[in-house]
């Protein structure tokens, strides 16, 4: 016997006081990079777009994952890249 699952979550999340910080030039390279945080915790991306001041992301959610544990995951991490490679000089948070 077989089991079937399907968790799709739609997250959105924004900068901190959705101040527009993140330009259009640098965004693809903060979503390859977000898109990598997904793998690594066995989510499969179906979608990841935004604008200035938020991101769209939707996923396949691994049953083993925990969405909360899944969302900490990638503000962190992508914070932490945004700082590091200076991508949005006056970001100061999700």
């Amino acid at each position: 016997m077989s089991t079937y699952r399907q968790i799709h979550y739609h997250i959105v999340f924004s900068t901190k006081n959705r101040v527009p910080y993140l330009e259009k030039p640098h965004r693809e390279l903060l979503y390859k990079y977000i898109w990598g945080v997904l793998k690594k915790n066995r989510c499969y991306l179906y979608r990841i777009d935004g604008t200035e001041n938020h991101i769209h992301i939707l996923i396949d959610l691994h049953p083993s994952v925990s969405l909360a544990n899944l969302i900490k995951d990638i503000k962190l991490a992508s914070s932490d890249f945004i700082k590091r490679e200076n991508l949005f000089p006056k970001f100061t948070g999700w």
